[in-house]
């Protein structure tokens, strides 16, 4: 009688494509069923299967790793912008206007991990770290905007000047970040509002026109600030 010996076939597990989307998307889903992040890159890297040196070739640290989540805020919102064939014909204050409106789409799409990314840590400077990227990104598309305005004006005097513009864009940016996080209105259809309201002022303050918006825009943080302290 003839014998069949048996083989078995040696399973291996397949291997994870690790990049840094895979990276941040593992990461943010950590700090979201945790509510914290992840003790040390080891543990974290052990739980994903992979290998810890594969982690460093995209981030030296978690506050890196968290860095890049909010520059991928901004990627994303840049992309999308562009995807809108009739972005290049707005003026540069639609452009903020839609930069801000389609960031914050961003944010409100992930909310629950923004919330906790930036209460962390009791020392609020810690928490605002992850930021300083961002910050460069920001400011770097506000200072645009404001050189092709001035690209179109012939005299020195009349031009616009680019870091204080910058600078206050994320003043600004951080303004309404702090109201979204505070807003309970449905759709966070304040926080529209007020970036709508806050684009207007500062680019009316830039084209010295009239005030009425600045003034529009200061009522409405009072009315807002008030109702918010009852």
């Amino acid at each position: 009688m003839a014998t069949v010996k048996k083989t078995t076939k040696k399973t291996t597990a397949k291997k994870k494509t690790v990049n840094a989307q895979m990276l941040i998307t593992a990461y943010m889903e950590y700090v979201l069923e945790h509510g914290e992040e992840p003790k040390t890159i080891y543990k974290f890297c052990k739980e994903h299967n992979i290998e810890e040196a594969e982690f460093y070739k995209f981030f030296g640290s978690f506050q890196n790793l968290q860095a890049g989540i909010w520059n991928a805020f901004h990627t994303n919102t840049v992309g999308v912008l562009h995807k809108n064939s009739d972005f290049e014909l707005y003026t540069n204050k639609d452009k903020m206007l839609s930069y801000f409106f389609t960031m914050f789409e961003m944010l409100t799409a992930n909310r629950s991990y923004v919330l906790v990314a930036l209460d962390q840590h009791k020392n609020m400077l810690k928490n605002m770290s992850q930021l300083k990227e961002l910050r460069g990104h920001l400011t770097s598309f506000a200072a645009d905007l404001i050189e092709a305005g001035n690209d179109d004006k012939n005299y020195k005097i009349t031009k616009n000047p680019v870091r204080l513009f910058k600078e206050g864009a994320w003043v600004q940016f951080l303004f309404l970040l702090k109201y979204w996080m505070e807003d309970n209105s449905p759709a966070f259809e304040k926080t529209d509002v007020a970036i709508e309201k806050s684009v207007n002022a500062i680019f009316d303050i830039f084209e010295t026109t009239p005030l009425e918006s600045i003034i529009d825009f200061g009522k409405f943080l009072f009315k807002e600030n008030f109702t918010m302290a009852k």
